[in-house]
């Protein structure tokens, strides 16, 4: 919670510099400026503007670093459960007994290729791939993809995989 009310001050201070700055030429440019304020003054809030301008610069390069880390964690939980994902598939594969054409045709089907398109990648007809098909459904207890889909997306819907969520 602290850092989001540090951000939050640092992005005020930065809109208050830029205010001061945008003022400051506009009424420069338009000759709208009644009382002169004294050059010390003019000092010490240019001095305090830039502070507040350099604070937002780092500000923003921390925040785009801990955004990059966020990305790196995040392609590495990806990595994490594409292999669990795979050990899923290979433990349901040998459960269920399927030949090694039946685990291509079924992997196949869970990347969501066409009964056309998986033929010809196997070089067989449509109807050897449907009776394939068949076979893996009956085998897995399914009666079609959405549920033999659903049954790895079962499995790898446990709390060890799941991102653990961080409340700042």
């Amino acid at each position: 919670m602290s850092g989001k009310i540090l951000i939050g001050a640092i992005l005020l201070v930065q809109a208050l510099c830029a205010v001061f700055f945008v003022s400051d030429i506009l009424l420069t440019v338009l000759n709208a400026r009644s009382v002169p304020i004294s050059w010390q003054t003019r000092e010490l809030l240019e001095i305090g503007a830039a502070v507040g301008l350099i604070l937002g610069l780092l500000l923003g390069a921390v925040a785009l670093w801990e955004s990059l880390r966020q990305g790196a964690r995040a392609r590495e939980k990806l990595r994490l459960a594409s292999g669990a994902f795979h050990e899923v598939m290979e433990e349901k594969f040998s459960e269920w007994g399927l030949t090694p054409a039946e685990r291509d045709v079924a992997l196949f089907c869970i990347k969501g290729l066409s009964t056309q398109d998986i033929a010809m990648l196997r070089k067989t007809s449509e109807g050897t791939v449907k009776a394939q098909t068949n076979a893996i459904y009956r085998k897995a207890g399914v009666s079609g993809r959405p549920q033999l889909l659903s049954l790895f997306i079962e499995d790898l819907m446990v709390d060890s995989l799941l991102p653990v969520s961080r409340d700042d």
